[in-house]
């Protein structure tokens, strides 16, 4: 069956006091849980300089967090996703509308995956990432929600000017503003000694591909590799809020499909 280990760590950057990201996962309480339903890992981060970063990145964690561990089981996570999302936006755009907050500009990225059997499904707004490493490489599984993004892939902006463009960090979608939000959504295969990596953008963002993959790919305590992550981005510019989350995949269930049914792969 499908064993994962994890850990994570955050730390608030050398700018700012206060930290914006935040954190959440459904762990199965038994091997027919975690058949049935699955692990669930999520990151926020709060959207830098806007009124209650802190509280959006909050709100959107909590709703997919409590949906996930109260969804009917063996729910196509495919589907799923995207609407634990959208009732999140809709969480985090109902929080804008209390009377304290009325007028502030409360919005969240979110980047969620949630792995059963041998698949891991990822879907994500704005530009916190996800990156799956595997024999010593890193590919990011998400495209950042961005507008330098949104102009590489037309052709209008190189990638190396993409990484370092004044407007890299300004955002075409998020949690929050808009009471409706489409995101985006990814399969990717598992093997076992796959690692991924949920991660802001305080974290790559000081950080090539290369150092993910060689720190990620380290055997030791996963608490420890995240912290190794984030104190190397620190390190490396820690202007902003800097957030890892690092899963393990040590052994898969693998699948196959006969008649719209999930059966164990004989053999595997």
């Amino acid at each position: 069956m499908l064993e994962i280990e994890f850990g994570q760590a955050t730390h608030p950057g050398k700018v700012r006091t206060n930290n914006e990201d935040c954190t959440g996962y459904f762990e199965p309480r038994s091997r027919q849980e975690a058949r049935s339903r699955g692990w669930f890992f999520a990151l926020a981060d709060g959207v830098g300089g806007s009124d209650f970063g802190e509280v959006a990145s909050s709100k959107a964690i909590q709703v997919v967090c409590d949906e996930f561990s109260q969804c009917q089981e063996n729910t196509s996570l495919a589907s799923l996703l995207p609407r634990l999302i959208q009732h999140a936006n809709a969480a985090v755009h109902d929080e804008g509308l209390v009377r304290e907050r009325r007028g502030s500009h409360m919005a969240t990225t979110i980047v969620t995956c949630a792995l059963r059997h041998d698949q891991a499904f990822v879907a994500h707004v704005g530009d916190s990432r996800c990156y799956h490493v595997r024999e010593g490489r890193a590919v990011a599984v998400t495209q950042d929600h961005t507008w330098v993004n949104e102009q590489r892939k037309l052709g209008l902006m190189s990638s190396a000017d993409a990484e370092t463009a004044e407007t890299r960090h300004m955002l075409t979608r998020s949690l929050g503003p808009e009471l409706f939000v489409t995101a985006d959504t990814n399969a990717v295969s598992l093997r076992p000694g796959d690692r991924l990596i949920l991660c802001c953008d305080g974290l790559y963002g000081g950080m090539q591909n290369s150092d993910i993959a060689r720190i990620a790919s380290q055997n030791k305590n996963l608490s420890e590799v995240a912290r190794e992550l984030v104190c190397f981005s620190v390190e490396a510019d820690g202007s902003d809020n800097t957030t890892a989350m690092v899963i393990a995949i040590r052994s898969i269930e693998a699948m196959a499909m006969y008649r719209g049914r999930l059966y164990p792969r004989p053999g595997a």
